[in-house]
């Protein structure tokens, strides 16, 4: 049997690598741009003006001073096979290797995004406070909370729950309480900021999934979550991403998907390359393997907080 070659491996990598995008809520909380040198300086995070009367004249707004760098990042992953395991292997091991090395590179953007989401409540976004904060404050917008608490202890469920396992009826509540808090945000001009709002998603850690995709499903439970969630259902859509990656085990974060902005930047600088030391090179002459080694410059950033909202149930 004729061992694998450099063409096989490389025509594996990327053909996987197309056909699995990553995860799927990852364009749905972030936007990407593209970028052609070491960072990129976003001064666009303030809003848009609201169209008034012309009286005098028109009245120009131009940028906030806040916004924020992204500096690329370099970020690799190599996998070294033995020449002798490319010309043994007939149970297509290697091949499944080279396969599991694109899945693992288009689950990059989740990490470095769920890395985010997880140091939000002390991480800075472009307004100087942390992402996940009690006291967001731009222009006219007043003090305003991403990051809120919900008293599930006095619903009156059949059977009550914990904070780390609430009842559905428990949880309906909390989601309901999000979607009003994210509803309400205010931009710098005291106009609202989400009344166009029609998309959300409630990401959970896995403690939560079975809960909280059941209390999206079903229909509420108890008589204060009725109206609200009942409402909330025939209004919004709402979708449940169970994240793997998040460490929490009494909260839950919801996002807005339906903005132009989103919650988060995703920052580009060089596409996904595979680079290999193989057949004929100094490394295969002195080890007597090869190497396929991935790469990318790219890095991520918080954008909009009034996209989000942190809910923890107390």
């Amino acid at each position: 049997m004729d061992r694998i070659t450099e063409r096989q491996v490389i025509g594996t990598f990327y053909k996987t690598l197309n056909q699995d995008v990553g995860a799927a809520w990852i364009n749905s909380v972030s936007n990407l741009f593209q970028s052609d040198q070491a960072s990129e300086e976003y001064a666009w995070l303030g809003q848009s003006p609201q169209m008034r009367e012309w009286i005098g004249g028109r009245n120009a707004k131009g940028f906030r001073e806040n916004g924020l760098t992204i500096i690329n990042k370099h970020y690799e992953s190599t996998l070294e096979v033995l020449v002798r395991d490319l010309r043994r292997d007939k149970t297509g091991q290697i091949m499944t290797r080279i396969k599991e090395l694109a899945r693992r590179t288009n689950s990059h953007w989740a990490s470095l995004l769920s890395t985010l989401i997880i140091a939000a409540e002390t991480g800075l976004c472009y307004d100087g406070q942390a992402f996940f904060d009690t006291d967001h404050d731009e222009g006219d917008s007043g003090a305003q909370s991403n990051d809120i608490s919900v008293d599930i202890s006095a619903l009156p469920v059949i059977e009550a729950g914990t904070t780390t396992n609430p009842a559905v009826a428990e949880l309906q509540y909390s989601i309901a309480k999000g979607v009003q808090q994210i509803l309400s945000f205010k931009d710098d001009q005291a106009e609202p900021m989400n009344e166009d709002a029609s998309s959300f998603i409630v990401m959970v850690p896995i403690v939560l999934m079975n809960a909280a995709m059941q209390a999206v499903a079903t229909p509420a439970q108890v008589a204060e979550t009725q109206t609200a969630l009942q409402a909330l259902k025939s209004a919004f859509s709402l979708s449940v991403v169970p994240n793997a990656r998040l460490t929490w085990t009494d909260k839950f974060a919801m996002f807005r998907t339906d903005s132009y902005i989103k919650s988060f930047i995703r920052q580009e600088e060089t596409g996904v390359n595979l680079k290999v030391k193989g057949a004929g090179s100094e490394y295969e002459f002195d080890n007597d393997a090869h190497q396929y080694g991935v790469d990318t410059w790219r890095n991520v950033a918080y954008g909009y907080w009034q996209n989000s909202c942190l809910i923890t149930m107390v």
